[in-house]
């Protein structure tokens, strides 16, 4: 599906850059779609919301993918996320077509990603380091 250690984060963060770059006058404030609710008021989604919820949904695939992950493959999927934050935080810091709410949104979801992924990391290996303590390293014989 997804080349070993590729952040689905880059996607999110991918699109935004085209659309910001590619797309002169695109707005994020327009509504794409307007539902109307039960309460008899409108719910107006808009391409900002719509990629922030997106993004949210994809932090949560990164999550379990981090708990399903270790060795030298998790190492790499941490990297690699982190090399996206900091790409994504020199961005948001020098190019002024992505100082926007929605991008500060991308870039802190971005760093829950790596915090997240750092987190689960640490207790995996705890984990595995007291079943080796235990003699359940699994190396029988």
């Amino acid at each position: 599906m997804f080349p070993v250690g590729l952040p689905l984060l880059l996607i999110p963060f991918a699109l935004y850059n085209v659309l910001v770059f590619l797309t002169p006058g695109f707005a994020w404030d327009h509504e794409i779609w307007n539902v109307h609710m039960m309460s008899g008021s409108d719910w107006s989604i808009t391409p900002a919301v719509a990629v922030v919820a997106g993004s949210v949904l994809i932090l949560l695939v990164e999550m379990l993918r981090a708990a399903r992950r270790g060795g030298r493959r998790a190492i790499t999927d941490h990297v690699l996320s982190m090399i996206l934050f900091v790409a994504m935080l020199v961005e948001f810091m020098t190019v002024r077509g992505v100082a926007s709410a929605t991008f500060f949104l991308l870039l802190v979801i971005s760093f829950s990603d790596v915090a997240g992924g750092f987190a689960v990391s640490v207790g995996t290996a705890r984990r595995d380091i007291v079943l080796d303590e235990m003699g359940g390293g699994g190396g029988g014989v």
